[in-house]
């Protein structure tokens, strides 16, 4: 008990001051987490045999890390990125294991132990990549996607290369463990003893391999579908908040070890039912219960690389091993910046999908103890590709410190997005959904119509997402993006820009193509209201106006009108107003400050003494019925 708190201390501390030094720093949390490591393991000599043991629990962070990321898609937008996850992320594997299996092939290696280390190389590091992109908000991003649809090909490859590396032993078969078992490297990337027990496939002829393996997944996708639902419900009832956290990591783990069962991934299976569970009623739940130990098992993983990094190898050969990182590098990033150029990605996102992809992962560590098990690759090169992987890890946040630094030179202001498709239609477009669109899309949704969001702030987009409304990303100025949305069916159209002159633009190019179409514009101030009434805006409304009002009425009532004599002179006001923006657009004219417009302000300030007259009238008719 003593040595677990002492090391759970060790590895506490070291997260706690070299994360938030190194996030303050610029440099990212995975490369304080993996600093951390490096700190406490190679150079203090605070850890040690512990450290592998860790890693295999750590890795329940990638899984958990795939599932939330499937809770993010549905079926349907998985089936949409089918061509780049084909496409682009099968010609990123194949491409880069051809090259640095050449590679290898030049260093003198066997061309079965060439094969294995281009695939084994091959593969990027999901979790520095995907936790780097959410950190910098650049996942919704053209290159950003992109990314992903790689990673998620790589992690799907994974299954053919593990039942790939066993054909291209060619001596010292697969090892025996201490107890005289046969050991083997499972999916999670641990060395277990394949006792008949632990799998259901072991002994199996092929097609009955197949047949479990399909059925195991069958059971996944059913179960994800028919039985959370009574699940969740069931402990819902109990009004037990830890059992819904209970639940969710029962799910994770499950379903991980009914992939080791059938020897697939534990990560792909994950994901697998995160998707299922994508359009669920508890998603959110899960997000909630599940992100926290999603970074603190990321974490730990990131301090056992870095920890169980071998100095000694490392020391001695440090430049050759630094050289290899790098060549990796340049290799991979060279075939990458080929492939995102060929697939139309270009400036900020082509070089976020060039620098992010370009390092070994984690999956390497896997398919190296696979390989080493199975005899496929020697113990000292496996031994030296161990600690080239974790070097290309440990430099992959110096490389988005690099993309980040070409994109100020590029002079790209915003992100680069990349619209959503649309896919659904509805009799209200709101285009804009900040503070003053949510507002109306709560009032018109829960009146029972159905509206379609648009805006071009991924963080708008997102907090919308969270809380279970469908919204699209893209920029509602674009004619292609309304079309998509059906605003030529469309009743109504709400303009809610935060832009001023993005707003006028986007009401006068609508009330020219679809003069039929109602059109309500949110306005910053009575000359923007002039420019929307001239565009052709049906209705507008001052963002500070009504709250304005509604404030000046609260001081009537406390200076000592009653309600309803408060609200009269609220009603009076609002009236006049309308009437008074009406006249005086007829006389504004574009350009020109108010202030040199005298016919403008002749008749502002005629308007302004019948307000003061209106509402006289309306407090000597409240003296008389009280007399």
């Amino acid at each position: 008990m003593d040595a677990f708190l002492y090391q759970a201390t060790i590895y506490l501390a070291a997260a706690v001051i070299a994360v938030p030094l190194a996030s303050r720093l610029g440099l990212g949390s995975v490369l304080g987490y993996l600093a951390a490591g490096i700190i406490i393991g190679p150079v203090l000599g605070l850890v040690g045999a512990e450290t592998q043991n860790l890693q295999h629990v750590a890795e329940f962070g990638v899984v958990m890390m795939l599932f939330l990321i499937g809770l993010e898609l549905d079926p349907r937008a998985l089936w949409a990125m089918r061509h780049k996850l084909i496409g682009l992320g099968g010609l990123q594997v194949l491409l880069s294991t051809l090259a640095l299996m050449v590679a290898a092939l030049i260093a003198g290696e066997t061309w079965q132990v060439s094969l294995a280390v281009g695939l084994t190389l091959s593969l990027s590091s999901t979790a520095i990549v995907l936790q780097t992109l959410s950190e910098k908000g650049l996942m919704q991003t053209g290159g950003g996607r992109s990314s992903f649809s790689v990673l998620l090909t790589q992690d799907i490859a994974v299954i053919p290369i593990l039942a790939l590396l066993p054909l291209l032993a060619i001596k010292n078969g697969p090892q025996l463990g201490s107890d005289g078992s046969i050991e083997r490297a499972d999916t999670a990337g641990h060395m277990a003893a394949a006792h008949d027990g632990l799998s259901l496939v072991a002994g199996l002829p092929g097609w009955a391999v197949t047949l479990t393996t399909l059925g195991m997944i069958g059971v996944i996708v059913l179960a994800g579908i028919y039985l959370t639902q009574p699940l969740f419900r069931f402990i819902h009832a109990t009004n037990l908040r830890e059992m819904y956290t209970a639940l969710a990591l029962l799910i994770v783990v499950g379903i991980s070890f009914l992939m080791t069962l059938v020897g697939l991934s534990p990560a792909l299976g994950a994901f697998l039912a995160g998707v299922v569970l994508a359009n669920s009623e508890f998603r959110h739940e899960l997000e909630s219960d599940l992100t926290p130990f999603k970074g603190l098992f990321l974490g730990l993983f990131f301090i056992t690389v870095g920890a169980g990094i071998n100095y000694r190898l490392l020391l001695a050969n440090f430049g050759d091993l630094l050289g290899l990182a790098l060549l990796v590098i340049l290799a991979k990033g060279t075939i990458l910046f080929f492939v995102g150029r060929a697939f139309g990605l270009r400036r900020r996102n082509h070089w976020l999908f060039t620098l992010s992809l370009a390092q070994a992962g984690e999956f390497g560590f896997v398919l190296l103890a696979f390989s080493r098990q199975q005899g496929v690759i020697p113990e000292p090169l496996a031994e030296k590709l161990l600690l080239v992987i974790a070097l290309s890890m440990l430099i992959t946040p110096l490389l988005f410190i690099l993309y980040d630094m070409l994109s100020h030179f590029m002079g790209e202001q915003g992100v680069e997005q990349e619209p959503d498709e649309i896919d659904e239609q509805g009799p209200v477009i709101i285009a804009g959904i900040g503070r003053f669109g949510q507002i109306v899309n709560r009032l018109v949704r829960a009146s029972g119509f159905k509206t379609v969001l648009l805006d071009n702030d991924i963080r708008a987009v997102q907090l919308m997402r969270r809380f279970g409304v469908k919204s699209f990303l893209g920029d509602p100025t674009r004619p292609e993006l309304l079309k998509a949305a059906g605003i030529a069916k469309a009743h109504v159209l709400v303009v809610a820009l935060d832009d001023p002159e993005k707003t006028v633009t986007m009401v006068a190019y609508v009330r020219r193509t679809y003069p039929d179409l109602h059109i309500i514009a949110r306005a910053y101030d009575r000359n923007h209201v002039f420019e929307l009434y001239k565009a052709g805006a049906d209705d507008i409304v001052r963002e500070m106006f009504d709250s304005s009002l509604r404030a000046g009425r609260y001081v009537l009532e406390k200076i000592g009108l009653s309600e309803y004599e408060a609200a009269q002179a609220e009603q009076t006001f609002y009236a006049h107003d309308r009437l008074t923006v009406r006249e005086l657009a007829s006389l504004w004219k574009p350009g020109t400050p108010a202030s040199e417009n005298q016919a403008y302000i002749a008749r502002a300030r005629e308007l302004e003494k019948d307000l003061e007259t209106a509402l006289l009238e309306l407090a000597e008719k409240k003296d008389q019925s009280k007399s």
